[in-house]
């Protein structure tokens, strides 16, 4: 029976997605490299040092180091967490929904730790994540399941008792890799990814996650 509910952040709780590709094509203009929104869109779910790793191996650039365009997109990226970016639906209700059910609540994203925090400063939830865990110093984000198998370590709960809220392939993967039950939630125009089949659950919204307890 699980006793654990870990959520990811990007594209579950917040609709963040559009604003990581809006902030990383202004930023790598500005070292000379233009990408289109459907090349951001490859890289959904990686843990974002890997993103630029990624980007630079495939066109260096030298007008800037990786770390000041890394910092300068996370500046970009913390404004429109804490300002602009959408709480998606069913966030509360879910939230509402697990705590009144007993569950521990933890929240692991491949997100900077700066990040997260502007997220939960969002959300007014300061209190309610038990944990809250960035993938950024694990040797390896998603979809290795290190970040998630750290929530189930700080929860003390065994990961074939938790169940993680995905929205990307990479997270389900993880998910799956940590032994855990998972939930897909994945964005509209990836929905009917046949590669989602390895998830428990698959949903349209955090709306509807009554339906999977």
């Amino acid at each position: 029976m699980a006793k654990a509910i870990i959520y990811d952040m990007d594209g579950l709780l917040i609709d963040s997605e559009p604003y990581w590709r809006k902030s990383m094509m202004k930023v790598l203009d500005t070292v000379g490299l233009h990408l289109t929104d459907e090349q951001c869109a490859m890289t959904t779910g990686l843990r974002f040092d890997h993103v630029l790793e990624y980007w630079f191996e495939k066109y260096p650039w030298d007008s800037k180091s990786i770390v000041e365009v890394h910092e300068e997109i996370l500046d970009e990226m913390e404004h429109a967490i804490a300002n602009e970016a959408e709480i998606l639906p069913g966030v509360f209700e879910s939230i509402d929904l697990f705590r009144s059910k007993g569950y521990k609540l933890a929240l692991a994203s491949s997100s900077a730790m700066r990040l997260i925090k502007a997220c939960v400063k969002r959300l007014n939830a300061e209190e309610i994540f038990e944990s809250v865990i960035s993938a950024e110093h694990e040797e390896y984000g998603k979809p290795h399941p290190a970040v998630f198998l750290k929530a189930a370590k700080e929860l003390k709960v065994h990961p074939l008792d938790c169940i993680v809220l995905e929205d990307s392939l990479m997270g389900v993967i993880a998910a799956k890799a940590a032994r855990m039950q998972c939930v897909a939630i994945p964005p509209a125009e990836n929905y009917d990814n046949p590669k989602f089949v390895i998830a428990d659950w698959k949903l349209r919204s955090l709306v509807d996650i009554a339906s999977i307890l």
